[in-house]
């Protein structure tokens, strides 16, 4: 039987987890409302670029060669991942549906996980990455791990041949959920960029430009490129903080369960232990009692009298 002394200790480390989970509760709910407002801030920023390329393909040059279809050479897939740990099945779901996709794909590939976690779970799922990177922790570190990786895609393309790239991320649902998204980054989806240049203009007079156009669309297409990364990054922070909440929910729901248990294990534990002390001093009581009572004679004292 547990004593006061452990019980009481379990009761105190129990409510120090507890605090723990309620404190990582509300750091996960404050960091999605960031990064929800991070994609919304983004939304105009990728309009102004859609615009410009629409203007730009309106006023493509004739005699320019077709956009690179990118169907040789290798493949490079960039899997984001979890910063931390503690977030449920953020990592090996996403893990999941990259391997699933790679199972149908041939072509040689260089894989590059983003996040330690992540990059464990595709190799339980036989595709172990060829490198790895670290993930932003907040929405103030994703402008410039975007920078980094925009030249790790841009050494991707001059060293090792790569014209194709994948991204893999989690991309919030509704409610606290999350589902595995797959986006092309290279090379540019041709039905969209058709489908882009057939827009109708927001006003009537259509912009026109002066200079360079292979400039004016590389230009572009590098923010293309920062906008695609950028929304990856704060849609897989989000999932990953909407997975940790649940995750700490359901954790302090146990730590409840359990703080409950513990305290009434220890209130039985000190009322029993009451209760055997008054047992105690009741049958001490009764024992002195009886030792100190005066011993009754058998018979009356003989008379005196002749």
């Amino acid at each position: 039987m547990q004593t006061l002394e452990t019980l009481r200790r379990q009761i105190n480390s129990t409510e120090s987890l507890h605090s723990v989970v309620r404190t990582m509760k509300v750091l996960s709910m404050t960091s999605i409302r960031q990064c929800e407002a991070a994609v919304e801030s983004l939304s105009d920023y990728n309009r102004t670029v859609r615009l410009g390329l629409q203007i730009a393909l309106r006023h493509r040059p004739r005699g320019r060669p077709p956009l690179p279809t990118g169907s040789s050479g290798r493949l490079g897939v960039i899997v984001f991942g979890s910063a931390w740990g503690m977030c449920g099945r953020f990592n090996e779901n996403l893990a999941q549906h990259a391997a699933e996709w790679l199972a149908a794909v041939d072509d040689p590939r260089t894989i590059l996980s983003l996040g330690e976690y992540v990059g464990g779970a595709l190799e339980s799922q036989g595709f172990a990455a060829d490198e790895q990177s670290a993930v932003p922790e907040s929405v103030e570190g994703i402008t410039a791990r975007v920078q980094e990786l925009l030249i790790k895609v841009e050494h991707w393309r001059l060293h090792q041949k790569i014209d194709r790239v994948v991204l893999f991320y989690n991309q919030s649902a509704s409610g606290s959920g999350y589902v595995p998204t797959t986006h092309r980054l290279l090379p540019l989806d041709e039905e969209w960029l058709d489908h882009l240049k057939q827009e109708p203009w927001p006003t009537r007079q259509v912009p026109t430009f002066r200079g360079d156009w292979e400039a004016l669309f590389s230009s572009l297409v590098r923010q293309y490129f920062f906008v695609s990364l950028y929304r990856a990054f704060a849609e897989s922070l989000a999932s990953e903080h909407a997975s940790r909440l649940a995750a700490m929910q359901m954790a302090e729901d146990n730590v409840e369960e359990r703080l409950d248990d513990l305290q009434s294990r220890f209130h039985r534990t000190r009322q029993n232990a009451i209760t055997e002390e008054l047992l105690d001093i009741t049958s001490g009581f009764e024992a002195l009692r009886t030792t100190d009572s005066p011993t009754r004679p058998d018979a009356s004292p003989p008379d005196s009298t002749m």
